[in-house]
């Protein structure tokens, strides 16, 4: 079993070890020399240990010092930084907004524009969190959730954001490398990325009947999780991949990734905010998502735009 000494005689050890002297800790901890040295006894005594020895009027460290020294250090630090952080949270609770999303849109649609709330709201302190399951409203310790679904959530607030379209993507390189396909059939000629994740969105499959393509046997291409690792592998040039347009308007404005045809799959889901009903209210909730709604509407009317799709009736 783990031996543990006070913290008084930790902070002793660490500071006798750091000055190589018992009177110098003590003037630094406030406390008589002697009152070090018991302490680091009683350490040795409890952990069978000798940690410091005399040559002359020198201290040093022995070889088991030299080892538990270092350990001390870095945990009285961790500590530390952890409870300055934990107080800082409890010092602004009243600001606090936790945010709870799914991973991929959090990494390629909110934290790029997170920038511009700050900016807005300094005065709110923005949690991220990213689940791909609904987040128990009513237990977890979350304001507000991002979730993707047909806005079906009883009992909650929910709020639409934008709704998506899937298209065939490659970088500019792949292309350069394996020439650019001129129909939507020749995609069956290349390395398709594919998505094993088991939500509802567009599949190459749904793709392919949208393109009015016959397809009996899809072409060997890399297998990933989900839409945002496909995209990152297509801009690596490893294959073609089928990207949601909310995941990749940024990588087509640098030139990152072509969009290789006019052809668009909707997605049968949408994103929502969804919160416990009352949280939209509060004043940092409804501040996030008025600026977060807004966002939405901007995004969706660009890539509409530059589709060329006409947005459903009352969306």
């Amino acid at each position: 079993m783990l031996r543990l000494p006070p913290m008084s005689g930790l902070r002793a050890l660490e500071a006798a070890a750091r000055h190589l002297s018992y009177t110098r800790a003590a003037e630094e901890l406030n406390v008589t020399q002697s009152a070090v040295s018991h302490q680091i006894r009683n350490i040795e005594e409890l952990w069978e240990l000798k940690l410091f020895e005399r040559r002359g009027r020198r201290l040093i460290l022995t070889d088991a010092g030299h080892a538990v020294v270092p350990i001390v250090r870095e945990f009285m630090q961790r500590l530390n930084s952890a409870l300055e952080e934990l107080a800082g949270a409890t010092d602004d609770e009243t600001g606090s907004l936790r945010i709870s999303l799914l991973q991929s849109f959090a990494f390629k649609w909110l934290v790029p524009r997170l920038g511009g709330f700050n900016r807005e709201h300094p005065d709110v302190n923005v949690w991220i969190s990213t689940s791909e399951e609904l987040t128990d409203l009513t237990r977890e310790d979350v304001d507000l959730a991002i979730r993707l679904g047909y806005g079906h959530w009883p009992g909650l607030y929910v709020r639409f954001l934008f709704r998506e379209y899937v298209f065939p993507v490659a970088s500019p390189a792949y292309l350069e490398r394996n020439g650019r396909p001129q129909a939507p059939k020749d995609l069956l000629k290349y390395p398709l990325i594919q998505r094993t994740s088991l939500d509802i969105c567009p599949r190459w499959r749904d793709w392919f009947r949208d393109a009015k393509v016959r397809v009996r046997t899809l072409p060997r291409g890399t297998h990933l999780p989900d839409t945002s690792m496909g995209v990152l592998a297509a801009i690596d040039g490893q294959g073609i991949a089928l990207a949601r347009s909310a995941h990749v308007m940024a990588d087509l404005e640098a030139g990152r990734l072509v969009k290789l045809f006019e052809v668009f799959s909707p997605s049968p889901v949408a994103y929502y905010i969804v919160a416990r009903r009352g949280t939209e209210t509060q004043p940092h909730a409804s501040a996030f998502i008025d600026w977060l709604t807004n966002e939405a509407r901007i995004a969706q009317r660009q890539f509409d735009e530059d589709a060329g799709v006409n947005p459903p009736e009352g969306a």
